[in-house]
């Protein structure tokens, strides 16, 4: 069989229905048996990146790695941004890129390039993918595709990138498929667990912190099996908001450098801390990790590497989510949890002292006021997407997820423009349904070209631009430590109006700068003439509103800006 098409068979039979691309002369080969060969989806985007970032969304939506296809060279490196997102936030992805030709590559010599476009895409991606695969002879393929695949999938997800050149594309293979041994998940141990029950049942303020390790698990019904059993309240990452819907009694809040005011404050006070599928990375704790080290702290996570690694004394548990979830509802079947009721109370205390709607108080629209208001009138949208900045935290703040609605983001990486191809990939995982975008006028410019692939696919996709006229999180970033010098940010930076930008592309849209237009605005999104089309609702916001709550940086979790002033410069 021709190498692209046993390619292309393969991915079809590992439940690959759509892959993403920008077409290129090294893959070309992949793209005609795609198209000849399977029933696969093919998706044209206009930049690499956004295939990469679309297969990114595509994945974490389905748990099936997500596909990218990339030709050589520029289309490869522009990959790039898209596999350290995928690595960084745990996301099952396979990114296939074209080489040159065998014959036309350097190898030894000294020079720089010897084929057009031979780029040595493998060294620059080994350090952000979890293998990286050269392939030197075509029937190489069957064994690297299924390592691929297995490899992209276990333990803690991540992206795998395999490097074809075209004559290898061209080639027959002649050997069969080969056949792995299943990865078996790691388990916790029954002494762990027993230690784990007596100090729920000794804490008067425990907490389950959940990460995005719970959601890449697909255990979150085991995470809420755990929490009606022992009735501890929840607190989530940026990657875990949408681990437990806004009306569960059990959420408390997200936590981090922007975090609820109150889930901060519960955070840094309670007793016992289980952390399951987290890094307790530095957006989540702040600085002062001694802090924390006053409790007792159990760490579970299928990375040994991630425990005890900023924050020092926790009880190591390496296990996958998953498997501790469903040991520990097993293990205590017959055992009976006390609600702490006074610690409940507290909570709900603090979250009424501190309400998200009353952080800011702008000129025009309170975007944690848009947030609740978007929410309650999406019941339709099956999925969030926030790009990178202000307009990520606002939604994480205040967004009001239902059981069946996911959020997605970019945070490891951080990459601005993530959103709107993340759209387009959620949207295909999804059957089409509709996803909302929540984007930032300085976001939006960076990949504002996948505008057409949505208007092409008539995909559902609401876009939402947050048009703040700057780069708002850095500008803040300006007023904390530049003396609000805002070079870059708001000097020297302008944006379009999207609305008519969004008409270009034949998307319906309008804008919005007064609170009172929120409701009709949104609702507008989802009237009978939207509901199943693109559509782009620009939301006009003061330059200078900031970002509050924000962690007082070299300060305790606990206390936040405005109030408590930062003590260390930090990352923005």
């Amino acid at each position: 069989m021709k190498a692209s098409d046993y390619i292309a068979k393969f991915l079809e039979q590992k439940g690959v229905k759509y892959v993403f691309e920008l077409s290129g002369g090294m893959i070309t080969h992949l793209l005609d048996s795609l198209n000849q060969k399977t029933a696969i989806n093919i998706v044209t985007m206009h930049h690499e990146q956004a295939a990469a970032f679309a297969a990114d969304a595509y994945g974490r939506v389905t748990g099936i790695p997500g596909v990218a296809l990339a030709t050589s060279g520029p289309g490869a490196t522009n990959l790039i941004t898209g596999i350290g997102s995928c690595y960084f936030d745990s996301t099952p992805a396979v990114f296939i890129t074209g080489q040159v030709n065998r014959h036309e590559q350097k190898g030894d010599r000294n020079i720089r390039q010897l084929g057009f476009q031979e780029t040595d895409i493998i060294s620059m991606v080994k350090p952000i993918t979890k293998a990286c695969y050269k392939v030197e002879h075509q029937d190489d393929l069957p064994l690297i595709l299924e390592e691929a695949f297995a490899i992209a999938v276990e333990g803690r997800p991540g992206p795998v990138l395999i490097d074809i050149p075209m004559d290898v594309q061209r080639s027959a293979i002649t050997v069969p498929a080969p056949n792995l041994d299943p990865i078996v998940p790691l388990t916790p141990s029954a002494e762990v667990l027993e230690e784990i029950v007596a100090d729920i049942h000794n804490a008067q303020r425990p907490l389950l912190l959940v990460g995005r390790g719970v959601r890449s698990a697909f255990a979150i019904d085991a995470m809420k099996a755990f929490i009606e059993k022992t009735n501890v309240p929840v607190i989530t990452t940026l990657l875990a908001v949408d681990a437990i819907e806004f009306t569960h009694p059990s959420r408390v809040g997200f936590i981090g450098s922007y975090g609820n005011r109150w889930a901060n404050v519960a955070f840094g006070e309670c007793d016992l801390l289980i952390v399951v599928g987290s890094r307790l990375d530095i957006r989540q704790t702040g600085a002062d990790t001694k802090f924390f080290e006053n409790r007792k702290i159990y760490h579970i996570d299928c990375e040994p590497g991630e425990i005890n690694n900023r924050v020092k004394g926790c009880v190591p548990v390496v296990a996958d989510a998953k498997k501790f979830l469903e040991n520990f509802n097993e293990f205590t079947i017959t055992e009976e949890f006390v609600k702490p009721v006074l610690w409940y109370n507290y909570i709900n205390e603090l979250r009424a002292q501190w309400p998200d709607t009353k952080e800011l108080a702008p000129n025009g629209i309170n975007p944690n006021v848009f947030m609740h208001s978007l929410s309650k009138n999406s019941p339709l949208a099956k999925c969030y997407i926030a790009d990178v900045g202000s307009h990520q935290m606002w939604t994480a703040q205040s967004i009001e997820l239902a059981e069946d609605q996911l959020f997605l983001t970019s945070a490891g990486m951080g990459a601005m423009g993530y959103a709107l191809p993340a759209g387009i990939g959620a949207s295909f995982a999804l059957d089409r349904q509709p996803v909302v975008t929540i984007i930032g006028d300085g976001c939006m410019q960076i990949n504002i070209q996948e505008l057409q692939t949505i208007s092409r696919n008539k995909l559902p996709v609401k876009v939402i631009i947050m048009n703040n006229k700057n780069l708002g999180m850095i500008r803040q970033f300006q007023d904390s430590y530049f003396e609000s010098r805002y070079q870059s940010t708001y000097w020297g930076y302008s944006a379009p109006d999207f609305e008519k930008v969004a008409k270009a592309y034949e998307i319906n849209s309008i804008t919005i700068s007064k609170e009172e237009e929120i409701e009709d605005a949104v609702k507008w999104m989802w009237n009978d003439t939207n509901k199943d089309a693109p559509v782009l609702l620009q939301i006009m916001i003061d330059p200078y509103t900031n970002t509050y709550p924000k962690i007082a940086f070299g300060k305790p979790i606990t206390e936040m800006e405005p109030f408590a002033k930062p003590i260390e410069m930090e990352s923005t």
